[in-house]
């Protein structure tokens, strides 16, 4: 099985489209460049743990290394919430 068949990827997945869309649309210029770029980053981030922990899962500690990345670069996507 691939890793794009994860729900939890797909989900993550769409949720980077929109946070894209959502900073390139409705952020001022002024946070366009700085505060939306770190949102995109983060968010990716998210998704680029969920692939490389996909790829350790035999790895029972690597695993729990990379979910423990992908939910604190979930949390820090999630500080900028309006």
């Amino acid at each position: 099985m691939s890793y794009k068949k994860l729900d939890i990827w797909q989900l993550v997945r769409e949720n980077v489209n929109q946070i894209h869309e959502m900073t390139i649309q409705t952020l001022p210029n002024f946070e366009l460049y700085e505060t939306g770029s770190q949102i995109r980053r983060s968010s990716k981030s998210v998704k680029a743990n969920i692939v490389e922990r996909y790829g350790r899962k035999k790895y029972k500690l690597e695993f729990i290394r990379f979910l423990t990345f992908s939910l604190a670069s979930n949390y820090e996507t999630s500080m900028f919430d309006h």
